[in-house]
C-alpha cells in the first residue's frame, strides 16, 4: 500500500496543541505501563528481566507517539495550507502596494498633501479629504488637522490639533461644525500637518468649507422671469413698478440704518448678541414683501457705513479714520470683526429667505470695490493687500448667507474701469481686483460667487456709448468696459480660472447701469434700447438694474446726471415707454426711433 505523505500544520498554536497532546499521551502511557508493571510483579513475579521490561515500555511509548501524531495530522489538510499561503500573498501584495515613504525637504513640505475637499456632511460634521503622493517621513504615524481663523495665516504657535488620523495617501478627517455656536467652524480654514522634531509642520495649503449651503434651512433662489429687466426703485413710487413690468429691483441696506447698540431685534450668533433696529427692519420687511408680491426679485446691497465709535469691530482697522467716503472696508482681521460680519449676514439671509418677511435672492457685498477712495475706503496700500482684506470679508458674508439660504447668490461689485491704470488716482483697476479675488478664493476653496458689474459709459455722461472712444476697445486690455464692449467682460468670465466650482460661467448681473437725459430724452431712450438689446443677445447676463426710476436731485447737481425714467417731479421721460415695452410684443414699436440715432438696426 502506497504511503501518503501528510502535511503538518506548522503554526505557533498548532505546535502548542501538539505538545500538549503528546505530553498528555505520554503521561497516560506511563501510568498504564506503571500499573501493568506492578500487576506483573504481583502475579508473575520476576519472570521478565529489567532489560526486557524497559524495552517493552519503550515500544509502547513509541506506539503512543505515532497514534497522537496521526490524530493531530487530521487537522492539517491541504485547504488549510492553501489558506495560509493565500494570506501570505495578500500581506506581501499589500506591503508592495504601500505608498513610499518620502523624506520631507524645504521644496516639498509646504504642499506635500492636498486637501481635495472640505465639506459639510450629514449630522453637522465637516469632512476634510486629504491625498498625497506617498507618505511623509515624520516623528510618528499621524496626520494632524489644525483649525485656523479667517484672519490667521498658518499654524499659530502654541495651537493644538483638533484631530489626527493615520498617515495615508488617501484619508480624511471628520470634525464637528458647531454652526452658530461660539466655537463655530463655518468661517475657519483647515490645515494638515505632521510632527517633525517634536514640532508641528504644515504640509498642505489651507482650505475653507466650500458648501456652506449644506447646513441651510432655506433654499430660495428667486422666481421665474420672462426677461432680465430691473430697476433701482424709488421707495415713494413702488406702485409704478408693476405697470413697468419690472422683474428685478436693487436696494441698499446701509448698516448705519439697521444696527443699534441695544433693544430692537436681538440676534444671538457666535456667542454674542447683536441688535437690529426694529422699525427699519420692519420697513424692509414691508418693502421686500411688496416687491415680491409684484413678481419682483430683490438684489440687496450690504453697505458698511456703520458708526466706527459704536461698532468699531465692523470696519477694517485701516478704514476707521481719514476719509470722507460714504462706505468703508469690512473688517475680517480679528475675531470680533468676523463674528459681527457673520451675524449680520446670517440675520439678513435668515430673515429674507422664506421666513415670511419677504425674500432676497441676490446679495451684493459693498459697492464698486475697486473704487477705494469713493466707495470702499481703506487707507492706501498695494492692490494685493487691499483685495485680500475684501476677499476675507466676502467669504465670511458668503458662508453666513449660504448657511441660511443655500440657493442665494452672492456678488462682488466692480465699476467700468477695467485696466484704466487707476492706481495713479488712488483706486484700483477692476481687472486686477477681480483676478486677485478669484485666484484667492480658488486657492482656499472655490465657491460660487457671482459678479455684479457697472458698465456705465466713460465718462458717465457719455450717453452715446457706441461712439468711438480711446477708453473703449474690444480686447481684454481695454481701459473701460461699457455696453459697447460688454462681450469683453463675459468672454473673460468664460476663462477656466474664472469658472465656478462646477465648471460653469458664473452668474453675472449688471447691478447698476444708466444713461443721462441731460443731452436729450431721445438720446437717453435710444441708449437704453440699444444697451438692453445687447444684454439680451449676449446670453450671459442674468439681470440688469437700470439706475434709476426717478432722477436724483443731488446727482444732477453734483454730476449733471439725470438717469431716471422720470423727473424729480414724477414726469415720465421718453425712456419710460421704452423700458416698459422693450420685453413685450410692442418692442419694435417703441425702439425703432433709435435706429437712426444709434446708426444701426438692432
Amino acid at each position: 500500500m502506497e504511503n501518503k505523505k501528510r502535511k503538518r500544520r506548522t503554526g505557533k498554536k498548532a505546535r502548542r496543541n501538539r505538545i500538549i497532546v503528546i505530553l498528555s499521551g505520554v503521561l497516560a502511557v506511563f501510568a498504564v505501563v506503571l500499573v501493568g508493571a506492578m500487576m506483573g510483579w504481583l502475579f508473575i513475579g520476576d519472570s521478565k528481566t529489567p532489560e526486557q521490561e524497559q524495552a517493552e515500555q519503550e515500544e509502547i511509548f513509541e506506539a503512543s507517539l505515532v497514534m497522537e501524531e496521526e490524530k493531530n495530522d487530521e487537522f492539517i489538510n491541504e485547504s488549510t495550507i492553501d489558506a495560509i499561503v493565500r494570506g501570505g500573498h495578500t500581506v506581501s501584495e499589500a506591503l508592495l502596494q504601500r505608498p513610499a515613504t518620502v523624506e520631507m525637504t524645504a521644496e516639498n513640505t509646504a504642499e506635500f498633501a492636498k486637501i481635495e475637499s472640505c465639506n459639510i456632511v450629514s449630522s453637522g460634521k465637516v469632512e476634510i479629504s486629504v491625498t498625497s503622493e506617498g507618505i511623509p517621513k515624520s516623528d510618528d504615524k499621524y496626520y494632524y488637522l489644525f483649525e485656523e481663523a479667517t484672519y490667521e495665516d498658518g499654524i499659530v504657535e502654541g495651537s493644538e490639533p483638533i484631530a489626527k488620523v493615520y498617515k495615508s495617501d488617501d484619508t480624511s478627517f471628520s470634525v464637528d461644525l458647531n454652526k452658530g455656536a461660539a466655537n463655530s467652524r463655518l468661517f475657519s480654514k483647515f490645515q494638515v500637518a505632521v510632527k517633525m522634531n517634536d514640532s508641528f509642520v504644515s504640509i498642505s495649503h489651507a482650505k475653507y468649507i466650500t458648501n456652506p449651503g449644506a447646513c441651510a434651512g432655506y433654499s430660495y433662489g428667486g422666481m421665474q422671469h420672462k426677461s432680465i429687466k430691473g430697476l433701482l426703485p424709488d421707495p415713494l413710487r413702488i406702485g409704478e413698478l408693476a405697470d413697468l413690468g419690472c422683474e428685478y429691483a436693487a436696494y441698499n441696506i446701509p448698516l448705519r440704518n439697521i444696527l443699534v447698540t441695544s433693544g430692537g431685534i436681538p440676534y444671538s450668533y457666535g456667542g454674542v448678541t447683536y441688535h437690529f433696529n426694529a422699525q427699519i427692519i420692519n420697513d424692509y420687511d414691508n418693502l421686500f414683501k411688496r416687491l415680491n408680491g409684484m413678481g419682483i426679485d430683490v438684489a440687496a446691497i450690504i453697505l458698511n457705513n456703520a458708526s466706527t465709535s459704536a461698532f468699531p469691530e465692523i470696519t477694517h482697522p485701516s478704514a476707521r479714520s481719514g476719509s470722507s467716503a460714504p462706505y468703508y472696508m469690512f473688517n475680517a482681521t480679528n475675531e470680533s470683526g468676523v463674528k459681527a460680519l457673520a451675524a449680520i449676514g446670517s440675520f439678513l439671509a435668515n430673515r429674507y429667505s422664506g421666513s415670511g418677511h419677504g425674500n432676497v435672492s441676490m446679495w451684493i457685498i459693498a459697492n464698486e470695490v475697486n473704487a477705494r477712495k469713493e466707495y470702499n475706503y481703506m487707507s492706501y496700500t498695494d492692490v494685493g493687500t487691499y483685495t485680500a482684506a475684501f476677499t476675507r470679508a466676502f467669504r465670511v458674508f458668503y458662508n453666513a448667507i449660504k448657511s441660511q439660504n443655500s440657493a442665494a447668490k452672492v456678488y462682488i461689485p466692480i465699476d467700468q474701469r477695467w485696466t484704466y491704470n487707476t492706481e495713479k488716482t488712488g483706486d484700483y483697476d477692476a481687472k486686477d481686483v477681480l483676478d486677485i479675488f478669484a485666484a484667492s478664493l480658488s486657492d482656499y476653496g472655490n465657491i460660487d460667487w457671482g459678479l455684479a458689474a457697472h458698465p456705465y459709459s466713460f465718462p458717465n455722461g457719455n450717453t452715446a456709448f457706441w461712439n468711438s472712444s480711446k477708453y473703449v476697445n474690444h480686447s481684454d486690455t481695454t481701459p473701460c468696459i461699457t455696453m459697447d464692449n460688454i462681450e469683453v467682460l463675459t468672454n473673460y468670465m468664460k476663462r477656466p480660472e474664472m469658472l465656478d466650482s462646477s465648471g460653469n460661467v458664473r452668474s453675472i448681473i449688471l447691478s447698476e447701469i444708466g444713461y443721462s437725459s441731460t443731452s436729450g430724452q431721445a438720446l437717453q431712450a435710444a441708449a437704453f434700447a440699444y444697451a438692453y438689446t445687447k444684454m439680451e443677445k449676449n446670453g450671459y447676463i442674468d439681470a440688469l438694474m437700470l439706475s434709476r426710476q426717478t432722477d436724483a436731485g443731488d446727482e444732477i447737481a453734483a454730476l449733471g446726471l439725470a438717469l431716471g425714467l422720470q423727473t424729480t417731479g414724477g414726469g415720465k421721460k421718453q425712456i419710460w415707454n421704452v423700458f416698459k415695452y422693450i420685453d413685450t410684443d410692442k418692442r419694435n414699436e417703441v425702439v425703432s426711433f433709435a435706429y437712426d440715432i444709434v446708426g444701426t438696426t438692432f
